[in-house]
């Protein structure tokens, strides 16, 4: 066969190879283009001015001043005490667990992260003394090891409190579990992170704890993944919104992990006037049902555990500058946050916007229950602790005569001026930590 035959029969694959490399070249020429210097610095300034622009209403705004730490009155540990006495009626002694709330043998790793927070800040008050503080710390951390996981991996999102055994909501046994939620996850490796600070002998048992799970699971491109069971399977999904989501990209950044997209509020943020006041709002639906809800719950937390950062401190100042011209505009009291409520939902988010209306207040998937809009104590006593006004002394003040001294502090005060009775383990944690906060200053900046 001549060289002319075999070029005419070979013809089709030099065509194809031809058309590769073109393509091939046509790929190259477009992606030097794209990465040239002025279209990355380009695309990098429109990204800039964007978050820029959207930051700009909290860069005008002046924060509220961070009060300066002193001494604790005698009726402060007075009420840190009190506050205390929530864990010591509610604590198991057979496997160590904290109930969530008062009497009812159910728990989460958020609350778990509570009792851990709660007996730190009573031994820096010296409520109980280092080796009690100790002992309650090493049963939790042998708890927490000998669960057993969802998928192998994370603990679930409830334990029973007596048996230490996976269940739902209603505290009823699940073999397969309800999932794990990668914001309690993230919660409980912050105060973990606190156990290794107060009590460096305690470092090897966390780490061994620690080692259990994949955490490098809970993180995909910068983001936090909880796991959810659907079908009888279980599908993994981006979780936070804003407020939450920076909190919680705190406490993994502590062990290492780029946290960048969580840690940057600008990509979801949108901005909703409330009383005149911007308010931080996440663009993203809440659990993809209803429009996300602000609170002043994730920056209560971020404020008294980490200290804030320049952007949080301007958040919680805008959140809490609402709330007081609200009270400076219908003398009603206002401090609102989640809570636990008396019968159904059981649980709600008051907020200072959500659902796509100011002052809404919404259970989990979305109904409105404005008439169980508390001014909630965890609010006032860390709004008190972290900012030191008239107003938050008012708040404070307003829900002492409410207290059950053999109980712990109740969730506070419905607007109609009847308690809410509901007492919690994330509540009288608060306390405690605020109480702490006053004298100390943040949980993972200061030492005993």
């Amino acid at each position: 066969m001549s060289f002319r035959e075999g070029l005419i029969k070979a013809r089709s694959h030099i065509v194809f190879v031809v058309a590769l490399l073109c393509g091939l070249g046509l790929v190259i020429f477009l992606e030097n283009l794209t990465n040239a210097p002025g279209v990355q610095d380009a695309e990098k300034e429109e990204q800039f001015q964007k978050e820029r622009d959207m930051m700009a209403p909290f860069e005008a705004l002046t924060p509220v001043p961070l009060a300066e730490p002193r001494a604790a009155t005698a009726d402060e540990l007075e009420y840190a005490k009190i506050a205390w006495r929530y864990f010591e009626n509610n604590t198991n002694p057979d496997t160590g667990l904290c109930n969530s709330a008062d009497k009812y043998p159910s728990t989460t790793m958020w609350e778990t992260g509570s009792y851990i927070i709660a007996t730190i800040s009573a031994e820096r008050l010296g409520i109980i003394t280092s080796d009690d503080a100790k002992g309650r710390l090493t049963k939790v951390i042998t708890a927490l090891t000998a669960q057993r996981l969802v998928e192998d991996a994370f603990p679930n999102k409830a334990y029973d409190t007596r048996s230490n055994e996976v269940v739902d909501y209603a505290n009823k046994p699940v073999e397969l579990g309800i999932g794990w939620s990668a914001l309690d996850m993230a919660r409980i490796i912050g105060t973990l992170d606190l156990v290794q600070l107060y009590h460096p002998e305690m470092a090897p048992q966390v780490r061994n704890l620690m080692g259990r799970w994949p955490l490098n699971r809970l993180v995909r491109d910068g983001e936090l993944m909880g796991g959810n069971l659907a079908d009888g399977a279980f599908r993994v999904d981006q979780e936070g919104r804003v407020g939450y989501e920076q909190y919680a990209a705190k406490a993994m950044m502590l062990f290492g992990f780029d946290m960048y997209r969580s840690y940057d509020a600008s990509a979801n943020l949108m901005v909703k006037e409330v009383q005149g006041v911007p308010i931080p709002v996440d663009n993203r639906l809440h659990r993809n049902i209803t429009p996300a809800f602000a609170t002043s719950e994730p920056y209560l937390f971020d404020g008294v555990e980490f200290g804030f950062d320049a952007r949080s401190h301007r958040f919680a100042s805008a959140l809490f500058m609402a709330q007081e011209a609200r009270y400076n505009e219908t003398g009603i009291l206002t401090a609102v946050t989640e809570t636990h409520v008396k019968g159904a939902p059981y649980f709600v988010y008051s907020t200072i916007w959500g659902g796509g209306a100011d002052w809404a207040v919404m259970s989990f998937p979305g109904e409105r229950f404005d008439s169980k809009r508390t001014m909630a104590t965890k609010a006032a006593f860390a709004w008190n602790a972290l900012f030191a006004t008239e107003y938050t002394q008012k708040l404070r003040d307003a829900i002492i005569p409410h207290v059950e001294t053999e109980r712990g502090f109740p969730e506070g005060l419905y607007e109609s001026g009847q308690p809410n009775a509901s007492v919690t383990a994330n509540t009288n944690a608060l306390v405690l930590a605020s109480i702490s906060y006053t004298v100390f200053g943040p949980l993972h900046r200061v030492g005993k």
